[in-house]
């Protein structure tokens, strides 16, 4: 338990220091972003008004400097080797062996998410690592037999899709994608458009990653883009159903069943 405890508050504690990041960089003196985000955009022309942007800069190159020195897992590439299997995320076995999945999760979850959003043209989302973690959580607690069917070993295309039906509509409810940070416009427009343009794409990625039973292959991930595409609609109807987790598993199925 308190190894969770220290697990939920390194991954709270990345978003807020990532939150940070984030905000001295739009304050940098030489930042291309839109000045309404300057960190002194509110305040009064003044003298030394630069010297903030010139601060802010200094901090942005001593933190990346600290980076270099301080060993992380970011993966040198995001594609669809990026992806593990539901097997990896949610292994049987001991507390290290699931919190060791736990922590996998969240991370590759944090960084496919934020890829799928790079390829809709939004560069900086705020994407919170600790969201994802709660979904780990949510997904033990309320699914166990889903999960327990689709990491069989003779697992079914149907007992795949809905563990990933399950897992779907988790990462819908606990939001990691924040679309106040990351502006408006017609590919982003709707209540739920943007999570589910970004999130079932990879759902459906590690179901296909699961139904492989291997190293998946680096397009994966852009073929599940592609796929979740087709079916956007079909995917929205069905999210917002009472019952989407029932809805949604046929819909997945499918695509499992052509992709596979």
């Amino acid at each position: 338990m308190l190894r969770q405890i220290s697990e939920d508050v390194r991954a709270n504690l990345k978003d807020r220091l990532r939150e940070l990041r984030d905000a001295i960089r739009q304050g940098r003196h030489d930042s291309a972003g839109d000045t309404s985000h300057d960190i002194a955009g509110n305040l009064p022309p003044f003298p030394g008004r630069s010297l903030l942007g010139h601060a802010a800069s200094a901090v942005d190159e001593a933190l990346t400097i600290a980076e270099s020195f301080v060993p992380h897992s970011r993966p040198l590439k995001v594609d669809g080797t990026t992806v593990k299997s539901l097997r990896a995320y949610f292994p049987q076995g001991d507390e290290d062996r699931q919190i060791g999945g736990e922590r996998q999760f969240r991370r590759d979850m944090y960084y496919l998410t934020r890829a799928v959003l790079a390829g809709y043209g939004i560069d900086n989302p705020r994407v919170h690592e600790a969201s994802f973690s709660a979904v780990h959580v949510a997904m033990r607690k309320r699914h166990a037999d889903l999960l327990a069917a689709a990491t069989a070993d003779a697992a079914s295309t149907d007992q795949v899709a809905a563990a990933c039906a399950a897992l779907l509509v988790e990462c819908l409810n606990h939001r990691p994608v924040q679309p106040g940070e990351i502006g408006t416009g017609p590919a982003i427009a709707g209540d739920r458009s943007l999570d589910i343009r970004c999130l079932a794409p990879v759902v459906l990625a590690c179901g296909l990653a699961t139904k492989a039973h291997g190293t998946p292959e680096p397009d994966i991930l852009e073929i599940a883009v592609l796929a979740a595409e087709v079916r956007e609609d079909r995917i929205r109807q069905a999210c917002a159903h009472a019952n989407a987790v029932q809805e949604l598993t046929p819909v997945l199925a499918t695509l499992l069943a052509h992709l596979t």
